[in-house]
């Protein structure tokens, strides 16, 4: 599992801090969605998972790895994917895939299993087929796929999505959407942040920030029915969603 405990982050030491003791428990296949108004300290959370950011004070363990032991940051990388909200920051090979090669590669292994990596996870997200076409010619629904693919060429055990449909068309949506239930269902820990509550009405858990702190935390049903606490920190949950 991953464990966050007293986690407290500030930008610089004299900054004031971005996120305020957070403890949090995600799962091994546990779909866990946060939620929060903008700059509430969520992407900066989840830029913890796997040691892109370390504590201030408190702590983040990854099946039992601290991200501030310098030993372990390859392994935890490896096994906590991130998924950005801008796939062209994460996009670095020259074609599709190169790119998704690119993580394997680091890692060492044999160029038969780098092959079976690229292929597997290329016909995951539906890409079989685009193996030879430069990433800049995909459209941002393709270009999303690409990430995920690459991410799922690591071998993770879980996989942090950043707003993972943001931007994309309702078929491009549908598709990633349709991607991360898979990923669940084969036992992948998945933690998602979401902007459109109707994404995550079927997940596991859901955590609230506000200011970054954590300010609630349940099922759906349990967090969406606290309409009062929602509404104060802007968040508006469709009618029916959460709801048994």
């Amino acid at each position: 599992m991953i464990r966050i405990e007293e986690l407290v982050y500030r930008y610089d030491r004299e900054a004031p801090e971005v996120l305020r003791g957070i403890s949090l428990t995600i799962g091994e296949g546990m779909h866990t969605a946060l939620i929060g108004p903008n700059g509430c300290g969520k992407t900066t959370l989840i830029k913890h998972l796997n040691a892109l950011l370390l504590p201030a004070s408190g702590s983040v363990l990854v099946d039992g790895m601290a991200t501030t032991d310098a030993g372990a940051v390859r392994e935890i990388r490896r096994r906590v994917g991130m998924v950005f909200q801008n796939p062209d920051t994460q996009i670095v090979g020259m074609t599709v895939e190169e790119d998704v090669a690119f993580g394997p590669g680091n890692l060492g292994l044999p160029p038969a299993e780098i092959r079976r990596r690229v292929d597997d996870c290329l016909a995951m997200v539906g890409m079989t087929g685009f193996e030879k076409r430069p990433p800049h010619t995909l459209s941002g629904g393709e270009k999303r796929l690409l990430s995920i693919a690459g991410v799922l060429a690591m071998d993770p055990r879980y996989i942090a999505f950043d707003e993972p449909t943001a931007y994309l068309d309702p078929a491009a949506k549908e598709r990633v959407l349709a991607i991360i239930e898979r990923l669940r269902r084969q036992g992948m820990a998945i933690i998602h942040i979401a902007h459109d509550m109707r994404d995550i009405a079927a997940v596991d858990r859901v955590a609230v920030m506000d200011r970054g702190s954590l300010v609630a935390e349940g099922t759906p049903a349990e967090v969406f029915g606290r309409a009062e606490l929602l509404g104060s920190i802007g968040l508006d949950i469709p009618a029916g969603v959460g709801h048994d």
